[in-house]
């Protein structure tokens, strides 16, 4: 009797280990915490909150965005790095992760975390107010060499990515970026709002961030940082066209795990996010807004953020803002 009653035990106790290993590879099965590391409203959060519907629907789960802001994105980059490696919180992480180190604001580095996708990239634009004497990004980058000091420029913070972006390209074309004064702004919208007001001559953001203004015809672009043209404005010529610089410059944002997921979660979250991707609900919201779409595997996206990185930290110490 003992003996049966011993077989009966291991039976139900083998019964209840696979039942808990079923469980445990049902991912998920519970709901997914996606960090965005800046503030509700914005091209990030409004990113990352389509993203997070059309994944829901495909993993049967609710896909919870939450907003870590502070300390310049170090507060919601570090939520994502140091979460538990279980698949269920995952994050956006922007063009920021390639530029914080740089500054001493965190140890994070692109490879603190796992890659999953990058699924948008908005390249700069050059911009100038309407009634502009320049008519291309050459006879601007001509003035700008023969009247140093002359032009101001505005966009984002001191070293932010705007900033980043006209100082890599006058390094690029042989021209000291000191050059061109940088104006610190909030952000785009109040830099183009001190252009078209005469504080400053240039504003080096993305078409989207313009297009408003560049519809209403108070705003023109000369250029974009980007090897192929923008479906927004596609008869803004590349740099590479216009001057034969090599130069480009985007804000970027992905979906990342914290380091150590597994590869059966990522390959999951990989399949989820690429059908995601490729959604006529995302490529709609996405081109309705104009924001630029480009799709980049693990693989890819880490080869694309350690250039980012390398990109950035060139710049960031050309013009004195590294650490």
């Amino acid at each position: 009797m003992r003996g049966f009653k011993a077989f009966v035990t291991g039976l139900v106790a083998g019964a209840a280990m696979l039942v808990a290993a079923g469980a445990q590879a049902a991912y998920p099965d519970r709901p997914i915490t996606m960090i965005v590391p800046w503030g509700a409203g914005g091209g990030t959060d409004a990113t990352a909150r389509i993203i997070a519907s059309l994944m829901e629907k495909e993993l049967g789960q609710p896909v919870n965005v939450v907003n870590r802001t502070g300390g310049s994105g170090v507060v919601g980059h570090s939520a994502i790095a140091q979460a538990a490696p279980d698949g269920y919180t995952i994050g956006m992480i922007t063009v920021e992760i390639a530029m914080m180190h740089w500054q001493g604001l965190t140890e994070l580095t692109p490879s603190s975390y796992t890659p999953i996708g990058l699924v948008n990239a908005d390249p700069a634009g050059i911009h100038v107010p309407a009634d502009s004497p320049y008519k291309t990004v050459n006879e601007l980058l001509a003035a700008i060499k023969a009247s140093p000091g002359k032009f101001k420029a505005s966009g984002t913070g001191q070293g932010g990515i705007w900033h980043l972006a006209i100082a890599g390209l006058l390094r690029d074309q042989k021209i000291d970026p000191a050059t061109v004064a940088w104006v610190p702004s909030n952000g785009a919208a109040p830099g183009l709002q001190d252009m078209i007001a005469g504080g400053v001559q240039i504003v080096p953001c993305s078409l989207p961030e313009a297009r408003a203004l560049i519809e209403a015809g108070k705003v023109k672009s000369l250029a974009i940082m980007d090897p192929k043209p923008s479906a927004l404005f596609p008869n803004v010529p590349t740099l590479k066209s216009a001057v034969g610089s090599d130069w480009t410059m985007a804000a970027w944002r992905g979906i990342a795990a914290p380091k150590g997921v597994s590869k059966e979660v990522s390959d999951k979250l990989l399949a989820v996010l690429k059908k995601v991707y490729d959604s006529k609900d995302y490529q709609g919201f996405m081109a309705q807004r104009g924001f630029g779409i480009i799709w980049a595997g693990p693989e890819d996206y880490a080869k694309f953020m350690a250039k980012s990185d390398a990109d950035l930290g060139a710049v960031m110490k050309a013009v004195g803002i590294a650490k």
